[in-house]
């Protein structure tokens, strides 16, 4: 099946380019993302004792526990590795499927539901929060980090310019320059400074809004927490599925006639 994508054209330089319309894919999946991620990073936390969307966070909680002569969660010294290998078979699969755009990214969205759903049939049956030291907590932790490394995977590949959806301490630095340079009146000192504003608000609120969710989900539902980012994943597949507008590769080529739509063929 082929589809259109609409482009607008402008001259730079006495040559005329395209520039590929937005899908929906592309305005709204980095949000319920972060969510995702903040929901899968509070619950590993509180659960199995590990951040498994900040990964490199279990780097600081490794050394201080070293320092003060604490006993280390092996899940902790696992993640970097684990998350390593994620990212790395997640390009594997994208490169041996030959999918590129919306085509790739549903086929992640849909792998990522599947570990998270792996992950809450799992927790659900052996209970790895009663012993988060325990090997079934830290197969649940691994579970959860693989799924992160899927996601952070899957937004390099598809969405190449789009922000972290786990890691907010760059996202807080695009939120408060765009404000600074919003209000202050005069040029600003990074262009399209409004929609950075935006766009990082909306992954930050976005981020928090998993958290809470996450902890009164922990609170109530323990090892059944991992539902919720489940039913949010599964509504990331469901949502790109019905998006008809296929999603350009980083570097799209320009279209064969100034002013005419592009056909491109839907993986």
């Amino acid at each position: 099946m082929s589809t259109v994508v609409a482009t607008a054209t402008r001259a730079e330089g006495g040559k005329s380019h395209t520039t590929p319309t937005p899908s929906r894919a592309e305005q709204w999946l980095p949000t319920l993302l972060s969510v995702i991620a903040g929901m899968v990073d509070l619950t590993g936390f509180l659960t199995v004792g590990i951040f498994t969307a900040h990964v490199t966070g279990n780097i600081v909680l490794v050394g201080a526990l070293i320092v003060r002569h604490g006993r280390v969660n092996p899940a902790q010294i696992l993640a970097i590795p684990v998350f390593v290998i994620a990212v790395a078979v997640t390009w594997l699969i994208a490169k041996a499927s030959a999918r590129r755009g919306l085509g790739l990214m549903r086929l992640l969205l849909l792998i990522q539901f599947l570990l998270i759903a792996t992950l809450l049939i799992f927790s659900a049956t052996t209970k790895p929060s009663v012993d988060p030291r325990g090997v079934m907590a830290t197969f649940a932790a691994m579970i959860a980090v693989t799924t992160m490394g899927c996601q952070y995977a899957l937004l390099r590949l598809t969405l190449p310019v789009a922000p972290s959806t786990a890691v907010m301490t760059g996202n807080l630095t695009n939120a408060v320059l765009g404000l600074l340079d919003l209000i202050s009146g005069s040029q600003p000192l990074i262009e399209n400074d409004r929609k950075r504003l935006t766009r990082a608000l909306r992954l930050l609120v976005g981020f928090f809004v998993g958290c809470v969710l996450a902890t009164a989900a922990v609170i109530y539902l323990r090892d059944w927490a991992w539902s919720l980012p489940t039913a949010l994943a599964a509504v990331a597949v469901a949502l790109c599925s019905g998006d008809n507008i296929k999603s350009l590769p980083a570097k799209a080529p320009l279209a064969g006639k100034v002013g005419l739509p592009t056909e491109t063929a839907d993986a």
